[in-house]
């Protein structure tokens, strides 16, 4: 009896189990899409971590919920996403999407200067015009509906140029292969010739100094929410004017006039974050490999960049960064050396400052908290848009560094040394991913001063 006893409590606690089991199961019965005039009802659905037919656990329900609506607003096309699912019995859910729509189209003045930073160009270039360049810019953010990003520039001043790109993020049924293009010339009538103290030095002409060309066509493979590769190919032809050449015998990688070349890019990206433009939670890791093909010419690098969001609670969060780049460099060339203080390679308090080098790597380490946000009424388009949102977020932040120059040359003292920042700040958050960044910075150097940044990076 005691046996039969025991072999019954073990029958009944496995239809127990397996009971629970089952009704903690709901099915995703229906996907319920509104407000969306022009986007195309799958590229929103490709952006859920569910399915209409799929059966999740209850208890992950309202969580793959606020996953869908952070993935639907890191889309960039909607000033407001909800997502909210409902149980229609104890076994079926709907989920419903409510988007309201971004304006797409911007056919907008061009304005921007070329120096690296606002800080640079407003200090050091004493907010000089002529080195701003300005035009006519077209951006039409989703062209048919199906994600894809249309720019077509025409822009004169320091640099004239025309640029085109295209990109659409899917061409298959299984929403998993995209296609970019892109075309770009330009003329210069003056170039960074040189680095002499860590500084940039500009060489002016009356005539063209420099012109040249560059086009490019990429594959893009997406296999889920969170991953993206991207295998780009491209060419370009650049040219210095004998005067340049004279100035500066280095400039161009070959060490001559003409330089041509096709190269190769290779991609990977991984981001997992509540809000791409200001994440205050999850990470994100980028991979690039590139290779430049040309006579005498190659150049090969690889860049590893790591970032980790790590919150505390929803008024602050730590953030931190890793960013290295390599380059083996085909010989000692101005164009191939430049490093530190360039694109996402950079630290805050050194902003008028750049290090030539082979390899870098920078470390990033700021505490934010969130001091709250202010909505104003939106005076310009008060019927679409009848109020704004600003987030403001405090921070405290220490940055360091490292540059190897195997030649380093002209006085300049900041490669082979250790380099570090620290200072603090408030970040500016507002409409259509606008980051506004103020920051009080101090360096090794003992320079201090007030910066400005904006864009979508930290």
């Amino acid at each position: 009896m005691c046996n039969k006893a025991k072999y019954l409590l073990f029958l009944i606690t496995t239809f127990l189990f397996f009971s629970t089991a089952v009704t903690a199961q709901v099915k995703i019965a229906a996907i319920q899409i509104e407000g969306n005039k022009k986007t195309k009802p799958y590229i929103i659905l490709r952006e859920l971590p569910y399915h209409e037919g799929d059966y999740i656990s209850k208890d992950s329900l309202t969580l793959l919920t606020t996953e869908a609506q952070q993935q639907l607003v890191n889309t960039s096309l909607f000033i407001n996403v909800t997502v909210n699912a409902s149980l229609v019995d104890s076994a079926n859910a709907v989920i419903t999407i409510h988007v309201e729509e971004r304006w797409y189209l911007f056919p907008i003045p061009y304005f921007k200067w070329v120096d690296r930073n606002f800080s640079q160009w407003w200090n050091e270039q004493n907010r000089s015009l002529d080195r701003v360049n300005y035009g006519f810019s077209l951006r039409q953010a989703n062209t048919t509906g199906n994600n894809d990003k249309l720019t077509a520039a025409f822009v004169t001043g320091y640099t004239q140029q025309s640029i085109f790109r295209y990109q659409i993020p899917f061409i298959d049924k299984k929403l998993k292969y995209g296609l970019a293009l892109g075309w770009q010339n330009f003329t210069q009538k003056e170039i960074n010739i040189d680095t002499k103290l860590d500084k940039q030095v500009f060489y002016k002409t009356q005539n063209i100094i420099q012109e040249g060309y560059r086009v490019n066509a990429s594959l893009l493979y997406r296999p889920n929410l969170y991953e993206r590769h991207s295998f780009q190919l491209g060419a370009g032809r650049n040219e210095i004017s004998d005067s340049a050449i004279l100035v500066q015998p280095k400039f161009l990688p070959n060490h001559q006039k003409n330089f041509t070349y096709i190269d190769a890019t290779l991609s990977y990206t991984n981001i997992h974050f509540d809000y791409n433009a200001y994440p205050t939670k999850g990470n994100s890791t980028d991979l690039m490999l590139y290779q430049r093909f040309s006579k005498n010419s190659n150049l090969t690098s690889i860049q590893f960049r790591k970032i980790n969001l790590i919150p505390v609670s929803k008024s602050n969060f730590f953030f931190l960064e890793s960013n290295t780049m390599i380059k083996f460099l085909p010989n000692q060339n101005y164009t191939d050396i430049k490093l530190l203080g360039y694109g996402n390679l950079y630290l805050n308090g050194l902003e008028y400052y750049v290090v030539d080098g082979n390899a870098a790597t920078i470390f990033k380490a700021s505490f934010h908290h969130s001091i709250g946000s202010i909505t104003v009424k939106n005076l310009l388009n008060s019927k679409k848009l009848p109020s704004i949102k600003y987030q403001f977020w405090l921070k405290a932040f220490t940055h360091l560094g490292y540059v190897y120059s195997e030649h380093p040359v002209n006085g300049n003292r900041l490669a082979n040394t250790p380099l570090r920042t620290v200072g603090v700040g408030m970040d500016i958050i507002s409409l259509y991913d606008f980051v506004l960044k103020i920051d009080y910075s101090l360096n090794q150097l003992g320079d201090k001063g007030l910066y400005l940044r904006s864009g979508i990076n930290f």
